[in-house]
């Protein structure tokens, strides 16, 4: 490993995108935020954990090309977190340039069988959108998108000689260690879960867990360590002790945050059976601000910092109610701001 950068080459996040949810979210009382999307920035490299709406013009803003990324880190596979992987793969297959490695896509692998279907279908079970592969993985996704733009892509390796995205972008699924006794439907986030490494370089080190998003399965968390200091980014989560375990005594927690009384007041309109099983999601796959305060509590963070806001345009006073569990720093960054996390940064020497 490199000896600890410091000063302006300290290693941060930067916020591309903070708010969560498959919305376009109106212009609210806070701040415009684009899709859920976070750089980590060690020197020179660049690792991205997911791809929600405008990443790509996120990270222009941000002044990190797209040829500085090393790998992309997907939590899990809801079009929120995902949506712009096409436009990163697509556009970005044209910029890159030279022999380099292929940037490497991680994120999870098929789920192997449908999910329980919501107790408010009464007794109607919905039918497969795809019944001939319906929950493919990171690699299947990616390949099928790729697919999905093969006019495209046969246009400008025919017409203007470029080359195979594929030299550019490898996107493998994260294998889930078998002793966990994962299961999608019976156990999708065993208890006890030590964290698992999925990547290292000479600059970081990335551990995953599983953590409690159902329906989904599965679903990860990820820790970069580095030798300056280190990030832990929850992905969507309920309160989940696999995290806590994970965090351990992290300098820097990104915790994503939902208001509960927004959901109870956005679905008043729906089919009450939509209604019902959506708030039912929500409530058991999402955190409150309150509730990633005791989190970082329990993990020992040094800093909290709150990200995937639902609903993306809430008063800024509504991520504050995490400073009544969580009395270390808290944060509630705005689109692309950064957010150092080495130990000296931290007060954590």
């Amino acid at each position: 490993m490199q000896s600890p950068a410091r000063g302006a080459h300290a290693p941060h996040v930067v916020t591309l995108g903070t708010a969560g949810g498959p919305r376009w979210w109106p212009e609210g009382a806070g701040p415009r935020r684009a899709g859920i999307a976070t750089a980590v920035v060690v020197g020179e490299a660049a690792y991205l954990v997911d791809c929600g709406h405008g990443v790509g013009t996120q990270l222009r803003r941000a002044g990190l090309p797209v040829g500085g990324l090393r790998a992309i880190f997907l939590t899990h596979l809801h079009s929120d977190h995902t949506v712009d992987l096409p436009s990163l793969a697509l556009f970005g297959f044209m910029i890159l340039k030279g022999e380099r490695p292929p940037i490497r896509i991680l994120g999870p692998g098929d789920r192997g069988m449908l999910p329980p279907v919501s107790a408010a279908a009464n007794g109607v079970t919905p039918r497969a959108f795809f019944p001939d592969s319906p929950t493919p993985g990171t690699a299947e996704m990616f390949s099928l998108l790729l697919r999905a733009y093969g006019a495209d892509l046969t246009d400008r390796m025919f017409d203007s000689l470029r080359s195979s995205p594929l030299r550019f972008f490898a996107a493998e699924d994260i294998a889930v260690p078998a002793h966990t006794g994962y299961h999608p439907n019976d156990n999708p986030t065993p208890a006890g879960t030590e964290p698992f490494e999925i990547y290292r370089d000479e600059l970081v080190t990335v551990t995953a867990t599983l953590v409690e998003h159902p329906p989904v399965a599965p679903a990860f968390a990820f820790r970069f360590d580095t030798e300056a200091g280190s990030v832990t980014i929850s992905g969507d989560t309920a309160p989940c002790d696999n995290l806590v375990r994970l965090a351990e005594g992290t300098d820097l927690l990104l915790h994503e945050a939902i208001d509960f009384g927004w959901v109870e007041r956005a679905y008043r309109g729906e089919n009450p059976a939509t209604a019902r099983a959506t708030m039912e999601h929500h409530r058991k796959s999402h955190t409150s601000p309150e509730q990633a305060g005791e989190i970082a509590t329990a993990a020992g963070a040094g800093a909290l910092a709150l990200h995937h806001l639902v609903p993306g345009d809430a008063e800024p006073s509504v991520w504050r109610a995490a400073e009544r569990t969580f009395s270390g720093p808290v944060l509630v960054p705005d689109d692309l701001e950064r957010l150092d996390f080495a130990r000296a940064v931290a007060g954590r020497a």
